[in-house]
């Protein structure tokens, strides 16, 4: 049985919505340029036929429907030279927190931002590889974790700095977690094109001016040791998806900091993968909801 090379989710032009392999020009590396993918049936976190139909791709979404998402889960402070422009200490384990599965949004979806989240400052992007587990596991060995991923995404954790640090009470997910605050793909690359994801460039445009660029060699713990490590006595499921932290650059660390507003558009990128472009939208006003 064939598996997917560059698997994504998306409209097609007959109004339907696949998974599908998608078929790139010849020297592009970038998921977001196909215009046309193999149409994949069955289930694709178990077994799963790549066809020889093709289909025209309308709308890339979300690399995964929603009911195939078990978790997301995220780690913070995961790059070197973030912690050290957060002026954090290096940690000794990962740092852990979660997103709620509404969170997870497309690779050209709007970022909403709600009435909350328009309170404060602090409204920041976070470039991230984003590795999506394929197998059951627990307890395994780093040297087996990469066994058990389905592939690979890029993905914005978008943060809102007042919420996560100052009000949320010692717990970040509530300024991590409003709905469409996780955009990832543009697809999922197979782990069999990217044998090493600790050697892949990944960076931040905002409004097209270059905010971050690091290299994936820069994480602290490596995807590797992030599963090895988030398995034991823990079992991950397929459809578990993971973002691995972000590198410098983000607009908290700046000088002067620099906070994300109505009408920009974030392009996150990482090598081998593509990008996903996507722009800042708040809600308008309205009467308060009665809680």
């Amino acid at each position: 049985m064939a598996s997917f090379t560059r698997l994504i989710r998306f409209l097609a032009r007959d109004g339907r919505t696949y998974y599908g392999d998608a078929l790139l020009p010849h020297g592009v590396s970038d998921i977001r340029a196909a215009k046309q993918a193999r149409l994949i049936t069955g289930d694709i976190l178990g077994s799963y036929t790549v066809t020889d139909q093709v289909a025209d791709i309308r709308l890339l979404l979300s690399p995964l429907a929603p009911e195939d998402v078990r978790t997301v889960r995220c780690l913070g402070l995961n790059y070197e030279q973030h912690a050290r422009e957060a002026s954090m200490p290096i940690p000794t384990y990962p740092v852990l927190f979660y997103k709620p599965v509404t969170s997870l949004s497309g690779p050209t979806d709007p970022i909403p931002i709600s009435r909350l989240a328009q309170e404060g400052e602090g409204l920041d992007y976070e470039c991230e590889l984003v590795a999506v587990i394929g197998k059951r596991c627990r307890d395994v060995s780093e040297d087996q974790a990469l066994d058990y991923v389905l592939g690979y995404a890029v993905g914005n954790d978008v943060s809102h700095r007042d919420w996560q640090i100052k009000r949320g009470g010692g717990q970040w997910s509530l300024g991590k977690g409003f709905d469409g605050w996780a955009p990832f793909g543009p697809g999922i690359v197979s782990k069999d094109l990217i044998k090493d994801p600790q050697t892949l460039k990944i960076s931040t445009r905002l409004n097209g001016k270059t905010v971050q660029e690091s290299s994936t060699a820069d994480m602290i713990f490596s995807v590797k040791k992030t599963i090895a490590f988030l398995s034991q006595g823990t079992t991950l499921l397929p459809g578990d998806v993971i973002f691995t932290g972000t590198p410098q650059g983000v607009g908290m660390g700046r000088k002067p900091q620099l906070w994300l507003k109505n009408g920009d558009v974030v392009e996150v990128e990482l090598e081998k993968v593509g990008t996903c472009k996507n722009k800042v939208e708040f809600e308008a006003s309205g009467p308060a909801s009665k809680l």
